[in-house]
């Protein structure tokens, strides 16, 4: 049986710190998984829509967590493909109902440690 690839276990628990600034609204975790450059972006809705981390800190910030209003946590990660030692992708669900977001993650290592430099994301809304 093969090794598992110690960067598998670091993506994941990387993955999980960010699922917890997501059910949480915490911008403090989130702030530490995203690079000081990253980026988001989406054309759920029709139009492009592109945000830099600063805005997507803040308007995490505005709203009010999955936690703290007693929802259903939802999350997992449906694949990691690591390109190569600095570099991965993940592709991802999680929620803040009634928004569930498919998220595709470019990862990259620095300093030894993974972060998300882009999030591209489709949500759907659930009632």
């Amino acid at each position: 049986m093969p090794e598992p690839d110690p960067e598998f276990a670091e993506i994941a628990a990387a993955l999980s710190d960010y699922f917890d600034g997501i059910y949480e609204s915490d911008t403090s975790k989130l702030d530490l998984i995203f690079h000081a450059e990253g980026q988001l972006t989406s054309v759920t809705e029709g139009d492009l829509v592109y945000m830099s981390k600063q805005d997507y800190l803040e308007l995490v910030a505005g709203r009010a967590s999955p936690a703290s209003q007693g929802m259903k946590r939802f999350d997992k990660i449906v694949a990691i493909d690591i390109a190569g030692p600095g570099a991965a992708t993940a592709k991802v669900e999680c929620a803040v109902p009634p928004k569930y977001f498919t998220d595709l993650l470019t990862m990259i290592k620095v300093d030894g440690k993974w972060q998300i430099i882009n999030k591209t994301f489709h949500y759907m809304l659930h009632e």
